[in-house]
């Protein structure tokens, strides 16, 4: 049988609007099929050898959490996920997970924190906030989520967008640009949790997975009425 083997990295400082839902989609569309799953969460503090992992979660957080884990990071952490992202280890990043996978992260008072560097972006932070359901376009279909953050993220040369915005703001509000993909990383200030009502998402990241680790990433069709009715009601809210 084949089965993967998800870490949640920092759900102890990172798991904001629900973002746990994220993991127990992948675990449930892996269960369902009849693929089997094991989760592991690596706290803030705990080592774990993350090259046993076959897909990465990190969720949101505020700034203040993001400060928390610097130290964590610093002991080795960083480069252990550096050396999966280049290993072509999938990782769905949101949000405050999605920033601490870039170079930087500076404070609209303009402190700076040094993050993993990952993915080649940078956040500044800002007085107004970008607050709203919203929905963005990409090589998988539309995509519908919350954001909320104070963050404008620019992309590096080294990354391309995971979408273009059709309602809401997305990186910065200001490029039409949301999210970010690299090699296997999928970043994005997508909350909600995102991947429930958006399974063609949820089963890019397992493709992908199961690709990596098995050369087969193909997945049998689930019946996904009720996902697609909770994105298509998303889709009218929006007016999008």
């Amino acid at each position: 049988m084949r089965e993967l083997h998800i870490f949640h990295l920092y759900p102890d400082v990172l798991n904001l609007y629900g973002d746990r839902g994220n993991v127990l989609c992948l675990k449930r569309r892996l269960e369902w099929r009849g693929l089997g799953c094991t989760v592991t969460e690596v706290p803030m503090g705990e080592r774990a050898k993350l090259s046993d992992g076959d897909l990465f979660f990190i969720g949101g957080g505020q700034d203040f959490e993001q400060g928390l884990l610097l130290e964590d990071l610093n002991s080795g952490r960083a480069e252990e996920i550096k050396a999966a992202v280049e290993d072509g280890a999938p990782f769905l990043c949101v949000c405050g997970g999605y920033q601490l996978m870039g170079h930087y992260y500076e404070t609209a008072s303009g402190e700076r924190c040094r993050f993993i560097g990952a993915l080649d972006l940078a956040t500044v932070g800002a007085a107004e906030r970008m607050i709203g359901n919203f929905a963005f376009e990409t090589a998988f279909g539309t995509v519908v989520g919350f954001e909320n953050h104070s963050g404008r993220t620019r992309l590096g040369p080294g990354v391309e967008p995971l979408g273009r915005v059709i309602k809401g703001f997305g990186n910065n509000g200001e490029d039409g640009t949301e999210g970010a993909r690299y090699k296997n990383v999928f970043g994005t200030y997508s909350h909600g949790p995102v991947l429930p009502k958006n399974p063609a998402f949820a089963d890019a990241l397992l493709a992908a997975a199961l690709e990596r680790k098995y050369g087969d990433g193909s997945l049998e069709p689930l019946d996904d009425l009720s996902e697609n009715e909770a994105h298509e009601s998303a889709m009218r809210r929006l007016g999008a």
